[in-house]
């Protein structure tokens, strides 16, 4: 078994390739190949996860490969985990986003925006090199917006892709320490798009733990062990579900604008001071565990999730994750070919969505809006047609006027990313 990561030289790759390498001493794969177009990072990053899968006493092979065609040949799974732009366009998105008073995280809002204009065209020409090399193989997708992307990717190059994110596992860890049980125990009603999903059950050994839950966050007492949650009391409890971290940006956007600007750096200023720490570390041929300081880098669970995800594609039984993936009629109110983030079926047969019944009036609406920014912007970017682009603006919750749209939009033409 082959697994290909494309942008290969970023800091998460040995996350990966641990948990690559412990999943090969136990029958996983026995190589992986890494691609990026920045050589001198991408070299020190896969010596580094040589030596560390060595060190496992793993016989996963790492190595580089400088030609994507070549790395993507005969791969069963690839993963895409790029950036473009780097972190110095994603500090211009956030920057672009606080000097118009709009947030500009990399997911959400114009910064999100941005991001997916420039992404999605590299993106469907990788996914595309990639089901004509190798139709059979799955992209794995880790660059974000991942809904967004991932969508891109399904509807105008393969369907063969799954987007991934460590939301809900993080999610599933959290409640899991919060109750002291075993995470394998925490079954989560997910229903939502990717960075804006809600809980609607939490199932412990087949008995809902949301009620109490629910009252639990709502009091004085906590929750101090999950993060996220400090919303006014008394809401959670009205809205019956417990939402994800990122829906914060939505429900309490003037707190959040707030905090950004508080911080005398960006978050991709903090990433790129940890990034050098990092590939220092890589450096050091002495260095073959996994640093702690990875940890600030976030994505929390990364490799797990990879690994759950590509072993289940491999198996006959179907196991249930929660990916991003197309609707298919799982979410009766949003079209079959948008993508979702909900508990599926997977296994080597197919990735098949459970039907999620009624969704709740107190979230549908917020779905619609989002889902509805979201394919505007696909096909904004595959059109690169500016009057599609100005409507995803202004369909977006967090941009709310006409005239704040038109001036972020001119922003965008003058950095070339429209």
């Amino acid at each position: 078994m082959k697994v290909a990561v494309i942008g290969g030289g970023s800091t998460y790759t040995p996350e990966l390739v641990e948990g690559l390498a412990l999943w090969q001493l136990r029958g996983g794969p026995g190589h992986v190949s890494l691609h990026d177009i920045d050589a001198a990072r991408l070299s020190v990053v896969s010596a580094f996860s040589a030596r560390m899968s060595a060190a496992l006493n793993s016989g996963l092979v790492v190595e580089v490969q400088p030609d994507f065609d070549k790395a993507v040949e005969g791969a069963d799974f690839v993963v895409f985990q790029i950036r473009v732009g780097g972190q110095e366009a994603r500090h211009e998105d956030i920057r672009m986003g606080l000097d118009r008073g709009l947030i500009g995280q990399e997911t959400t809002g114009v910064g999100g925006f941005a991001k997916a204009l420039r992404t999605i065209p590299v993106v469907l020409d990788m996914a595309r090199r990639v089901r004509e090399a190798n139709p059979k193989a799955w992209i794995i997708n880790f660059t974000n917006p991942s809904g967004i992307v991932t969508e891109a990717i399904c509807r105008f190059a393969t369907t063969r892709c799954i987007g991934l994110c460590n939301v809900p596992t993080e999610f599933q860890m959290d409640v899991a320490r919060h109750l002291r049980v075993a995470p394998e125990d925490v079954v989560l009603d997910w229903v939502g798009l990717n960075h804006l999903g809600w809980v609607r059950r939490i199932l412990v050994r087949g008995e809902d733990a949301l009620p109490y839950l629910l009252e639990t966050f709502d009091s004085e007492r906590g929750p101090k062990n999950i993060p996220d949650l400090d919303y006014p009391r008394g809401f959670l409890k009205a809205l019956g579900m417990v939402p994800s971290s990122y829906c914060r940006y939505y429900y309490m956007p003037d707190q959040m604008l707030s905090e950004l600007r508080r911080k005398p750096r960006t978050r991709a200023q903090e990433v790129m001071e940890i990034e050098e720490r990092l590939l220092a570390y890589y450096r050091d041929p002495v260095n073959v565990v996994k640093p702690l300081l990875l940890s600030e880098r976030g994505g929390a669970w990364y490799s797990r999730i990879a690994v759950d995800v590509m072993a289940a594609l491999g198996a006959a039984e179907p196991r249930r994750l929660i990916v991003n993936t197309l609707n298919r009629g799982s979410f009766e109110e949003l079209p079959g070919d948008a993508s979702v983030e909900v508990p599926c079926l997977v296994n080597a047969a197919d990735v098949v969505p459970l039907p999620l019944g009624e969704v709740d009036e107190r979230i549908l609406g917020l779905i619609r809006q989002v889902k509805s920014y979201e394919r505007l912007t696909v096909q904004a970017a595959v059109t690169r047609d500016p009057d599609l682009a100005l409507m995803a603006l202004v369909a977006n919750p967090l941009v709310p006027s006409v005239s704040l749209a038109a001036d972020v939009l001119q922003a965008l033409k003058k950095r070339s990313i429209l």
